[in-house]
């Protein structure tokens, strides 16, 4: 099979200008391979090529966009998160992003309503509502990634929200821009008026379809049948029976329409209450069909949530290592299980409710006695057993393969003979590992398949499943799509759904809206009885790093080059793309695309993890990058670090010299010089100089400790390179190293500082750069001195630089495989929380402090100690909103700043509104990159702890 962007024909050339011309600028009309193929693919399983992508920063301007293409018969498709499961966000006509430039918030009524952009991700959104105790109505289980954008588009709702907190009922009004281009505020007091005038044929054929509906009895009682349930089947034609006014049923009608009817530029929601206590437990039963027959019971005890886990979910589950107690030594057979959770906005509440939970237990007839638990630990294990599956199945599945995760609703009462039917299905089609999942207390269940798609026989056999599936659950009396949207997937068995009536009621609603078809054609309704297999996507295998890779795009909103060049899903899909036109013979692509990837790929790439932190299949994209950088270096560059390995002492030294000359010097003068170096030797090669480098810093080296040494300090080498900056009062700061050191001894703690010091590293530079045979030398004779510091790990370890100490972490995890005895490390930050911080006498705080994390901070977990410490240091402490990996990276914010400005623009702009005393992070670069693009001085929070401490 072969999908392969081809080159702007001649004739294409106008039709791109007018685009172009819509937006006012042509670097936001992409149409390079590496842009169409980068942005071609969403979460499911199909795949269509863009002609152009095209970056809108406004409604209007996708006015303008409708209408270009509208002049040119070319098909538009609006993206805004991407992770669709059933194809609702490809085109192979012109793809809008409206995720870059749609996240404004703003919150209305103290809390209680939120006027909201579509680029803003759930999570976004409910992080601002927080301090409001509010939070957005659906609860998807994406709200990391998930846009507020696809939550309308596909009526989104998720573990507890059901159908009374959903976008539906929850909308209280909205701004769309129609496929002609009129715009319409749903919420303005002249909205009906205004429809009516702009858009006579829309707004009588509305109120035509309406009195159409209600006059027959059978489609209200259809309609009113299939709405009772979770349903994103078709269009919500719910609304012509819930509202009057054209305007209303058209903003309820654009509520999960999946961009084939209109833009929604922006809508206002009325916000739930935020439960701040919950309580949950795991429920084990024989079978199916006991499960099921609990529902109602605890349905009645005010339970929250309620997810279904089949007896494969539980086997599956039980492999982990933090398995939950309940399942471990369970001999699974037929069982199943309930994971219950009660909220409340109180703990007494909450209490009442766990009580009577207890009291139904006894009743249910449970294959193991079960209990409700408000530990966080705890609770965190048994989500992690309902939310991993996913994980689990789609990590583990063949190379080569697809994870289509699929969702059905049926009647309640009926679920559990759906279950039972599905799983026949599974045995019958022979789809292994087909896991079910799901929301109990709605009728609603998840399940997955895995495989190619792509082979004839792999095809016939997905077609005859969807027809038996397409079967069993209207059937059942149930819907084919409850909260993934009706997408490509399931557009040909609409019309089955809901019969011929109001089938073409649909149609009618389509036509009013998109006269010409051009708005996402193909998705929510389709003629093609086979459309639903054609288009389907493989995945070709590019590297175990990443070839489990979903294409979820979770990942995406902490990539740090997400806004400038490609996210992690990106560089994963565009090698995947190099392969297939590999495969293909097509060398013209392969010579594009590999070009644009060395910059959009590879150089721009953070390598920081993040993504990461996540990923639902736990992939680190920064590893595959290092990996291609250790491929693409020279003879020469692998010398040159070789010898920076064996004299890292000297390099160190040198660094931090040249620093103090530098700041001597006046910018315009060391400008020049710069530039031109950059220009010859290549912008990946030489830093570029910025005026808010601090002068170089000091040697780390000490003399050994008088007494008995409690911890072995080794403080990090960038202290040498990067001296301080400004402390909160304008001083220039003593740093970091001197800083822990006078915190111990203010607490009688004695540090050893290793006797080599100035010539070890954590060896990140070299890995960072994939310089294996430098990274090796360094991190072995860093763990070599560090074990012999520590008496082979009797003493702790601790390192005062977040990034570092990851590095060390890492080290020590290379060279456990040969010791028998591993060594403790700890960052300096978690050190202080932990050991000094309850010994430190009371002392003043400054008033506001706004505080950086790091990546590193956060995938080693260290953001509550960094809280802790923060707020020792300030009454108030404030972490941006917006704050994610600032992309210094070591030096890559030096060789390629425009990388992290592109990554700070968000938090910069957050950090000005705010008034604060001093600003904290901890990690040198970090606070380099952030007083870069803040123009305010970041400090080491443990730098300015002290100097609060020593004022007393």
């Amino acid at each position: 099979m072969s999908l392969l962007a081809p080159a702007p024909r001649p004739e294409h050339a106008p039709f791109l200008d007018t685009l172009r011309g819509a937006l006012g600028e042509r670097d936001r009309i992409r149409t390079r391979p590496i842009d169409i193929h980068a942005n071609a693919h969403d979460a499911s399983h199909f795949l269509l090529l863009p002609e152009a992508v095209a970056i809108a920063e406004d409604a209007a301007e996708v006015g303008a966009l409708f209408a270009a293409a509208a002049r040119a018969g070319r098909p538009v498709t609006l993206r805004s998160g991407g992770t669709s499961l059933s194809g609702q966000a490809l085109t192979d006509g012109v793809l809008i992003d409206v995720r870059r430039n749609f996240k404004k918030i703003e919150v209305l009524d103290g809390g209680d309503r939120v006027r909201v952009q579509p680029g803003v991700t759930v999570r976004a959104l409910n992080a601002h509502l927080a301090r409001f105790g509010k939070k957005f109505g659906p609860d998807p289980a994406s709200e990391a990634a998930c846009t507020i954008g696809g939550v309308v588009a596909n009526n989104s709702s998720g573990m507890s929200c059901g159908t009374t907190e959903n976008s539906y009922r929850t909308l209280e009004s909205l701004t769309v821009v129609l496929a002609s281009g009129t715009v319409i505020d749903t919420g303005a007091a002249d909205a009906e008026e205004r429809l009516r005038a702009l858009e006579p044929e829309l707004y009588r054929g509305l109120l035509t379809l309406a009195e159409r509906v209600r006059s027959n009895p059978a489609s209200v009682q259809t309609i009113r049948r299939q709405f009772a349930m979770k349903n994103t089947m078709g269009y919500g034609i719910n609304s012509l029976l819930d509202y009057t006014r054209a305007v209303d049923i058209l903003a309820h009608l654009i509520i999960g329409s999946e961009g084939t009817l209109g833009f929604v530029a922006e809508a206002v929601f009325r916000t739930v209450d935020r439960p701040s206590h919950a309580s949950t437990g795991l429920l084990i039963f024989d079978s199916l069909e006991a499960a099921n027959s609990a529902l109602p019971d605890l349905v009645d005890t005010g339970a929250a949530t309620l997810e279904l886990l089949d007896a494969l979910s539980l086997r599956i589950g039980q492999r982990a290592e933090d398995a939950p107690a309940e399942i471990r030594g369970l001999n699974v057979d037929r069982h199943a299980a309930l994971l219950v959770e009660y909220q409340s906005g109180s703990a007494e509440h909450l209490a009442d409710l766990q009580a009577a939970g207890d009291a139904l237990m006894p009743r249910l007839g449970l294959s193991r006695e079960a209990a409700f638990s408000s530990d966080a630990g705890t609770r965190a294990d048994l989500w992690h057993l309902r939310k991993g599956l996913y994980t689990t199945v789609a990590g583990a599945r063949p190379q080569g393969t697809t994870a289509l995760l699929e969702d059905v609703v049926v009647p309640v009462e009926r679920l559990a003979a759906t279950c039972n039917g599905l799983i026949d299905l599974f045995d019958r089609y022979e789809y292994e590992n087909s896991v079910i999942f799901g929301h109990a207390k709605d009728g609603n269940v998840h399940f997955m398949l895995t495989d190619g798609f792509i082979e004839a026989d792999q095809v016939a056999r997905y077609a005859a499943f969807t027809e038996d599936l397409v079967d069993l659950i209207l059937g059942e009396g149930g819907s084919l799509k409850a909260e993934h949207g009706t997408g490509r997937v399931m557009a040909p068995f609409v019309r089955r759904q809901y019969g011929d009536e109001l089938y073409d009621v649909m149609r009618e609603i389509k036509r009013l809206c998109d006269p010409a078809g051009l708005l996402n054609p193909g998705v929510i309704l389709d003629e093609d009885p086979e459309a639903h297999l054609r288009h389907i996507k493989a995945a070709m295998p590019v590297d175990e790093e990443v070839d489990r890779c979903v294409e979820c795009g979770y990942c995406e909103p902490v990539c740090p080059s997400r806004d400038i060049t490609l996210t992690p899903r990106q560089r994963i899909v565009t090698l995947r793309a190099i392969e297939q036109a590999k495969r293909d013979g097509d060398h013209a692509l392969v010579k594009s695309l590999e070009k644009d990837y060395v910059y959009d790929g590879v150089r721009t790439c953070a390598v920081d993890g993040m993504c990461q932190t996540a990923c639902p299949v736990s992939i680190n994209t920064g590893s595959l990058v290092k990996k291609l950088r250790r491929e693409e270096n020279n003879a020469v560059e692998k010398a040159v670090w070789n010898t920076a390995a064996k004299h890292w002492g000297a390099v160190t030294v040198g660094a931090g010299m040249a620093l103090n000359v530098v700041d001597k010097i006046p910018m315009p003068i060391i400008s020049g010089p710069n530039k031109l170096a950059r220009a010859v030797l290549g912008k990946d090669t030489v830093p570029l100089y910025s005026a808010e480098l601090p002068a170089g810093g000091v040697s780390r080296s000490r003399p050994a400790p008088t007494a008995p040494a409690d911890v072995v300090y080794m403080p990090a080498c960038v202290n040498t390179m990067f001296g301080p900056a400004a402390d909160g009062s304008g001083r220039v700061s003593p740093g970091v190293q001197l800083s822990f050191e006078q915190l111990c001894e203010s607490v009688g703690l004695v540090l050893l500082v290793p006797e080599s010091i100035n010539s070890l590293c954590c060896g990140t530079p070299w890995s960072s750069k994939g310089q294996v045979d430098g990274q090796h030398a360094m991190r072995e004779r860093t763990v070599a001195a560090l074990r012999e510091a520590s008496r082979d790990g009797e003493l702790t370890i601790v390192c005062d630089a977040s990034s570092c100490t990851e590095g060390i972490l890492h080290a020590i995890e290379e060279s456990n495989a040969s010791s028998e005895r591993s060594l403790r490390v700890v960052d300096a930050v978690d050190f202080v929380a932990e050991r000094v911080l309850p010994l430190l006498p009371e002392h003043n705080k400054m008033e506001r402090l706004v505080l950086h994390p790091t990546c590193s901070s956060t995938r080693m977990g260290g953001n509550d100690a960094l809280n802790t410490v923060a707020k020792a240091v300030a009454k108030d402490v404030v972490v941006p909103e917006n704050w994610g990996c600032c992309a210094f990276a070591g030096d890559r914010g030096m060789l390629h700043p425009e990388l992290t400005a592109s990554a700070t623009a968000r938090e910069a702009a957050e950090v000005a509104e705010i008034d604060a005393s001093a600003y904290a992070s901890c990690n040198r670069t970090c606070e380099l990159g952030m007083t870069r693009a803040t123009g305010e001085e970041y400090n080491h929070v443990l730098e300015l702890l002290a100097q609060l401490t020593r004022s007393e």
